[in-house]
């Protein structure tokens, strides 16, 4: 081998060697990819303002804020006796539910039916259901009289409240006005007969995981039909319907 053959031969391995320490040395410079830091989702945006509609005013609010809860929350100053919602009672709501609430036609019994709820077909008037007077009122004044719906003052709607107690016997004296700081103090029959929802805790079994979706029970047996049974009898010894 010439001598100038031999210097190119050098020269290529020295290169040969340099490539992989070059390498080595750049790889050791480069600065590691820093390890993924967890991070919290970032905040939704907020909502885009479309400019429309402004802030309901107080005294708008205050037309809508009309419920009467049980304790007697929003209830508006007022007052009106039996007596007084007598002649309302025969004017504004008889058409519908008689004289004396016993219901004409379809629309709904409103006094009577005490003691009736365990009844198989009990009779859930105002005195023998509702658990709370305050609600007579609230539903009197948001929702009647039929068709011509929050049309009644606040002494009328008390005074209507007070017939139609007083035709259950919750009120004895015609004459006793029902107010503002007295109607929740009113003690309906049934009161004791309702309590706070519990599904949550009674009927937990049946909220689990691997609710039975297969073969849960016998099969449903159809022993009549709506035709035959008549499901809405006009006597209240109609065919009993399982």
């Amino acid at each position: 081998m010439s001598r100038s053959l031999s210097l190119i031969a050098g020269l290529a391995v020295a290169a040969l060697v340099a490539v992989p320490l070059t390498g080595a040395i750049a790889e050791k410079a480069a600065p590691k990819p820093a390890k993924a830091v967890a991070t919290q989702p970032a905040p939704p945006p907020a909502p885009v303002k479309l400019g429309l509609g402004r802030p309901a005013l107080p005294e708008e609010v205050h037309a809508w804020d009309t419920d009467v809860r049980p304790d007697g929350l929003g209830l508006p100053p007022g007052k009106g006796s039996a007596k007084q919602g007598d002649a309302l009672f025969q004017e504004k709501c008889s058409t519908c539910h008689g004289e004396f609430g016993e219901g004409v036609g379809r629309y709904p019994v409103l006094s009577g039916g005490l003691g009736s709820l365990t009844a198989d077909r009990p009779d859930k008037t105002v005195g023998s259901y509702w658990p709370d007077a305050t609600t007579v009122y609230d539903y009197i004044s948001r929702a009647m009289p039929f068709g011509n719906a929050r049309s009644l003052t606040a002494d009328e709607a008390y005074a209507l409240t007070a017939y139609l107690l007083n035709m259950s016997d919750v009120i004895k004296d015609p004459d006793f006005e029902l107010d503002q700081s007295n109607l929740a103090k009113v003690k309906m029959p049934n009161a004791d007969g309702f309590y706070l929802d519990d599904r949550e805790t009674s009927e937990k079994q049946f909220w689990n995981k691997n609710p039975c979706m297969k073969n849960c029970g016998p099969a449903p047996k159809v022993i009549g039909r709506a035709i035959a049974v008549d499901v809405t009898p006009d006597e209240k010894a109609g065919p009993k319907v399982d």
